[in-house]
């Protein structure tokens, strides 16, 4: 990343903090930075800084920490959608980076849990500096935390066992609440309680709960004059509005257009 676009993202980072940027503004200056740029980006924007060294006492099951992309993580929250009233629960949360870009662009209230303490402190001071009193961390074990929410994020974050227990304990919020499980690079298809969604890239697996008894999650945006600006803003422009995007999914990521390359309408 060169010096220009850091800069934009120190910028970018004040507007933040002041209030002034969020939904559909920080869409588009997300799209606006190049894709092999895109991550680093927003850790700058973000202010998180490299990740400590994981902690050597690891449960059996948990998985090194590693950030989720940011394609990914856009398309999680135009494709939920993710809406102002849901609560975003990121399993294995790290320094923060799907929890904090969900909310700035959803304006949903999100919740990380992350087992080691060394990056919960991290995440939460960066809360702090960007003002964002609605994004929340909690140390401790996904399979023994007390777990709410309308949307559950993982990306991998542990195997076996534990997954397995972490999956029971969803099953327990499905019982009382619709709830969407979103996994990344983790498939869940032979879970019975789940149903699979079709998604519009390869790493990006989507699940309704369905549980008897239980209503289910409408997909649409419950805001009829689409206030909430972030899932709007992303299905105009993976739809095309103005311009249409070249999309190139196994490239560069199924939200963004090749190579910075917007070609025009037809």
């Amino acid at each position: 990343m060169d010096d220009s676009l850091r800069r934009r993202a120190q910028i970018a980072r004040a507007e933040i903090e002041s209030g002034a940027l969020r939904g559909t503004a920080l869409l588009e200056l997300l799209r606006s930075v190049p894709f092999r740029d895109r991550d680093a980006w927003t850790d700058e924007l973000l202010g998180l800084e490299a990740p400590p060294p994981d902690i050597p006492d690891l449960p059996r099951g948990s998985v090194p920490y590693l950030p989720c992309g940011v394609d990914d993580i856009v398309a999680m929250v135009r494709e939920v959608p993710v809406r102002p009233d849901d609560e975003l629960v990121d399993l294995g949360s790290g320094l923060g980076r799907v929890v904090i870009l969900a909310h700035l662009l959803s304006g949903a209230r999100a919740c990380g849990v992350e087992i080691q303490e060394p990056l919960v402190r991290s995440a939460r001071a960066r809360c702090d500096e960007l003002g964002l009193a609605a994004v929340s961390f909690v140390h401790g074990n996904a399979a023994h935390v007390a777990l709410d929410g309308s949307i559950f994020f993982l990306y991998a974050p542990f195997n076996g066992e534990m997954l397995a227990s972490v999956l029971r304990r969803l099953e327990g919020v499905a019982r009382r609440r619709p709830i969407v499980v979103c996994a990344v690079d983790l498939e869940l298809d032979d879970v019975p309680w789940l149903r699979p969604r079709t998604t519009s890239g390869v790493s990006l697996h989507l699940y309704d709960s369905h549980v008897p008894g239980v209503p289910g999650r409408s997909h649409e945006a419950r805001d009829p004059d689409h206030r909430c600006p972030a899932p709007r803003a992303i299905r105009r422009y993976a739809a095309g509005s103005a311009c249409s995007p070249r999309i190139v999914p196994d490239v560069v990521g199924y939200l963004w257009p090749a190579a910075g390359v917007i070609a025009p309408a037809s």
